[in-house]
Parts: structure tokens; C-alpha cells; sequence
């Protein structure tokens, strides 16, 4: 038996479809990760600078008297998918410390490539309010038109963007 064998994505999908219908009938509301991940941010700012963040109009919203900023259950989702995903790859023995590339890239363009399209993406995210995983899974699950034509959008992107990115790892 193989021991890095990937889990089959067919029961991975219809797993997180469960987990997506127990977060409505639970919670009241679909999945998502950009508000988690700009709650962290907030916090993480607010220890440096505290004065600019809590006087920032977007961040400054996170600050209420009656809770803390990270007391929200998808902040507890984001960690414990991230936890997930690294108690995982140990399992499978499939954590190693490289970075993943083409033959014709070094390793800081490649991480400056990786961290810029995450900040962007995230940025992103939170300029449309909302993530592509609480688009795509919270949105389609909810027969919303936008959400599908949002998929066919990322879809047709990235197909579109590989084109010029393929040199990179070929």
C-alpha cells in the first residue's frame, strides 16, 4: 500500500458538502475564510500599531466592547483547517521543507510570486466581501446566479493565466 496516497476527492467533496449543510442547519449561515483571516489581521495589527488600526475605518468595525475581535466560530474553522491539513500531511508522511517549482524559476521569485498572489488574492477577497470558498461553496449552494458565473470566471481565469505562468514549470 502506498503510504502518500491522496484521500479520494469524490468522498473529500461529498464530506465537505455535510460540513457545508451542518454550518447552515448549525450556524445559520454557509462557510467562508476571508472574514477569519481579516480578523486575525486586525488582531495582528492592533498589537503594533494600535492606534492606526482601531482608528481605521474598514479594521476598526472588529473592535467591539461586547466580544473579542477573534471570539467568531469561522476563525475556530480556519485554524482547525489549517491544523487539519498539517496533522494530514504528517500522517502521510508528506511534510518536507521545499519549496515547489519549474526548472526555470529560483526560489525568491517563486516565493515573491506566491506571497504577492496570496496578498492580492486576499485583498481581493475582502474587496469583493467575500472569499471564493464562500462564493463558490456557500453561494452554489445556494443556487445563487452570481456564484456560478463567479466559478466559470475563476475557472476561465486561471486556464487563461496558466498560459503565460506555464513557462515557469515547464
Amino acid at each position: 500500500m502506498n503510504k502518500y496516497r491522496y484521500s479520494n476527492p469524490y468522498l473529500i467533496g461529498a464530506l465537505l458538502g455535510v460540513v457545508l449543510l451542518a454550518s447552515f442547519y448549525t450556524m445559520g449561515r454557509g462557510l467562508g475564510a476571508s472574514s477569519p483571516i481579516a480578523r486575525i489581521t486586525a488582531v495582528s495589527l492592533d498589537t503594533v500599531a494600535s492606534d492606526h488600526t482601531r482608528g481605521n475605518a474598514y479594521l476598526k468595525r472588529y473592535f467591539r466592547s461586547d466580544r473579542a475581535v477573534l471570539n467568531d466560530w469561522l476563525v475556530f474553522l480556519v485554524l482547525g483547517a489549517a491544523l487539519g491539513g498539517l496533522f494530514s500531511a504528517a500522517m502521510a508522511n508528506r511534510i518536507k521543507g521545499e519549496i515547489g517549482r519549474g526548472p526555470s524559476i529560483t526560489a525568491v521569485p517563486r516565493l515573491l510570486l506566491a506571497f504577492g498572489g496570496g496578498a492580492f488574492s486576499g485583498f481581493a477577497a475582502r474587496l469583493a466581501r467575500g472569499c471564493t470558498s464562500g462564493q463558490a461553496l456557500t453561494g452554489a449552494s445556494e443556487l445563487a446566479l452570481g456564484a456560478w458565473i463567479f466559478m466559470l470566471c475563476i475557472f476561465a481565469g486561471a486556464y487563461a493565466t496558466a498560459y503565460f505562468f506555464r513557462k515557469e514549470w515547464l
